[in-house]
C-alpha cells in the first residue's frame, strides 16, 4: 500500500511531528494522548497553579507522551525539531513536568511546593538525593528557595519515603 492511500487504522502518535492536543476527551483522535483541559486540570490540582495561567499557550505531543507549550499558535500538524519548551511528560503512571516548567510556571504554585533552606537547595541543584522532612503529599514538588526575599523554583523534585530526589539534569546540575 502507498503512502498516500488513506486506511481505517485510528491515528497514531507519529514521533517526528508536532500534533497539538485536543482541548477535550471528546476531541481525542489518538488513543492515549493528553488533552489540553487534562494537562491545566493537573497543574492545578497538584500545584494550585490557576488555569488562566495557560491562557495563551498552546499544547504539542512529539513523541509519546512528551508534551511541549508554546505560547501563540501554528498549524497543526508541524515537522520541526524543537517547539517552544518541554513542559510534561505523560503516558506512564505519574505525570512528570519538566524542570523548565516548573522554573517558569512555579512562582504561581500553592500547593506541593516545599521551602528548602540553603544547605538543603544547594544540595538539590548538585543533584542529590535528602532526607526531608515534609508532612504534605509524596510525588512531585516544586522545589523553592529565597532568593532575594522571593520563594523562586529551583525545580521539580520528586519526594517518596521521608526522602527529596533531585532529577535536577546533570547538564544543569551545579555547585554552589
Amino acid at each position: 500500500m502507498s503512502d498516500d492511500q488513506p486506511t481505517n487504522d485510528p491515528p497514531t502518535n507519529d514521533g517526528q511531528q508536532f500534533d497539538r492536543l485536543p482541548e477535550t476527551a471528546d476531541e481525542r483522535e489518538v488513543e492515549g494522548r493528553a488533552t489540553r483541559q487534562e494537562v491545566v486540570k493537573w497543574w492545578d490540582e497538584r500545584f494550585g497553579i490557576p488555569p488562566e495561567t495557560f491562557e495563551g499557550y498552546s499544547f504539542w505531543e512529539k513523541g509519546k507522551g512528551k508534551i511541549w507549550i508554546l505560547y501563540g499558535e501554528i498549524a497543526s500538524p508541524i515537522r520541526v525539531e524543537a517547539l517552544g519548551m518541554k513542559f510534561l511528560r505523560t503516558r506512564q503512571e505519574h505525570w512528570k513536568p519538566t524542570t523548565n516548567a516548573v522554573q517558569r510556571f512555579g512562582r504561581r504554585a500553592s500547593k506541593n511546593v516545599v521551602e528548602l533552606t540553603r544547605e538543603q537547595a544547594q544540595r538539590f541543584v548538585r543533584g542529590e538525593t535528602q532526607e526531608l522532612d515534609w508532612d504534605g503529599d509524596w510525588g512531585y514538588l516544586v522545589a523553592t528557595h529565597d532568593l532575594a526575599g522571593e520563594q523562586e523554583p529551583l525545580g521539580v523534585g520528586l519526594f517518596v519515603h521521608g526522602e527529596l530526589q533531585s532529577p535536577v539534569p546533570k547538564g544543569r546540575q551545579r555547585e554552589l
